[in-house]
């Protein structure tokens, strides 16, 4: 995979947020690094580079720099990049990409804005997954994994004495566990440093984290939620509050990864984070499973008779057609799905009502000397967007096939969930429908006199599903 364009969104507030896209899944993650973030740089490190490709793998991918760091607009006051601002800058980049639902994965201070926005727009959310969040700053006899009074101070004696350089980073890098990291290793990470944020900055985002207090917030996350942190932060304690953090989010579930590093960067690491979102893909896939009639209807003979009529009184013809049926899916609640040729693919919240509009299809082309061929099948359907996909789609195309000219054929399935409702059929046996496995006993229903003396005066009858 090549190194992704970076593009900008434009927040409410006027901010330029810097945010990149990449990776061939069908569901979104949107991706919030800590407070070290630049989204061109993070490339030229090949460890991340890596781990974000297996990201790229299973997902489109949504990476961008908050503001005030990487290749964002860098405000440096506390106020303007306060982390309430970052759900503002999430939320630009968002609609800047045409996202409306995406999983969220947030490290340290990122997942702080991850819980802000899963919390404020959960409908913009399928799921969210949280490594080493910081929740609060502080370290408290209620809260024993925050930074001391001690601790805080010399971290920012630190930033102001030697952020950017290799001693710096030497220093950071075992307080994380990362013993081992080679000359290059730290020298390459210095620059990256360097690259995220100016010292001022540094200093002005350890300001905002140092009021960061979002605890009360975690029992109100309603979302599939997924907390990581190493086991070297759970025994060193300054970034284990991970299990704690799970247990204050209604269904959450943590997971321990076997490492001594706060950020091993491995695409192994990730392996319980991809089964996650697997699972949420799964479950998404059937919660936008609806019970639903389908309807399938095809003009007989449609091409002979523009052969005879010529394509203008043809094309005219077809215009009169369409327009009576939209009319009557509206009159019985029928959603039209797609327009193919000379057909039509609709879908009705009930049967009754489906089987009832079909009829009055039927009587309304009879004066344009137009002979439809109908098919309908209650099942389970697939919503993605604005097309349905399913079995029963299927069946539905096969059952209008079967037809013949001026036919409204049903499944069984149709005709028993419409029992009582005054409608009668007649048997036209069992059918292998092509691609559709077993053999399926199909009904032509018959109209009856009750009905057709309605559509024809206009009176319509009310289905009661």
């Amino acid at each position: 995979m090549n190194r992704p364009k970076t593009r900008y969104a434009k927040t409410a507030d006027g901010v330029h947020v810097a945010y990149q896209v990449f990776g061939d899944g069908g569901n979104d993650l949107v991706i919030h690094l800590p407070w070290l973030s630049n989204v061109d740089a993070v490339w030229d490190l090949p460890d991340w580079a890596a781990v974000f490709r297996s990201f790229g793998g299973y997902a489109r991918v949504i990476l961008f720099d908050r503001r005030g760091l990487g290749v964002s607009d860098r405000p440096t006051s506390p106020d303007v990049m306060a982390v309430e601002k970052g759900m503002d800058d999430v939320l630009a980049v968002l609609d800047e990409v045409g996202s409306e639902r995406a999983a969220l994965l947030g490290y340290e201070s990122g997942g702080t804005v991850m819980l802000l926005f899963a919390a404020s727009y959960p409908e913009r959310v399928s799921a969210l997954a949280l490594f080493s969040p910081l929740v609060f700053y502080w370290k408290t006899p209620d809260f024993p994994w925050g930074y001391t009074q001690e601790e805080a101070a010399e971290w920012r004696n630190r930033i102001e004495s030697g952020w950017g350089t290799e001693e710096f980073w030497r220093w950071n890098a075992e307080g994380m566990g990362q013993t081992d990291a080679s000359d290059e290793q730290i020298e390459r990470y210095a620059r990256f440093t360097r690259l995220c944020l100016s010292p001022q900055a540094a200093l002005a985002i350890e300001e905002v984290e140092r009021d960061v207090d979002v605890r009360a917030i975690l029992p109100q996350i309603q979302v599939p939620t997924l907390v990581m942190a190493t086991r070297g932060d759970i025994e060193r304690g300054d970034w284990g509050a991970g299990p704690w953090v799970a247990e204050q989010i209604p269904g959450a579930r943590f997971v321990e990864i076997p490492d001594n590093e706060h950020f091993p960067v491995r695409p192994d690491v990730y392996r319980d984070f991809e089964l996650f979102l697997s699972q949420i893909r799964e479950e998404e896939r059937i919660f936008d499973r609806v019970l639903a009639t389908v309807m399938v209807t095809d003009i007989v003979g449609s091409t002979e008779r523009a052969f005879q009529m010529g394509d203008r009184a043809w094309k005219q013809l077809l215009a009169t057609h369409h327009h009576r049926v939209r009319g009557l899916l509206a009159r019985y609640r029928g959603r039209e799905v797609d327009t193919a040729g000379d057909g039509f693919l609709a879908t009705f919240d009930g049967p009754a009502r489906a089987i009832r509009c079909a009829l009055a299809i039927a009587q309304a082309m009879r004066d344009l000397r137009l002979e439809l061929r109908i098919g309908l099948h209650t099942g389970e359907i697939e919503l993605e967007g604005d097309e349905i996909r399913g079995i029963a789609v299927h069946i539905g195309a096969r059952v209008a096939s079967q037809a013949g000219a001026g036919d409204l054929l049903v499944t069984s399935t149709v005709k028993d969930l419409v029992a009582g409702a005054g409608l009668t059929f007649e048997d036209r046996g069992e059918h292998e429908l092509k691609g559709v496995p077993d053999r399926w006993r199909l009904y032509q229903v018959v109209s009856e006199s009750r009905f057709e003396e309605s559509i024809q005066s206009g009176r319509g009858v009310e289905a009661e599903e």
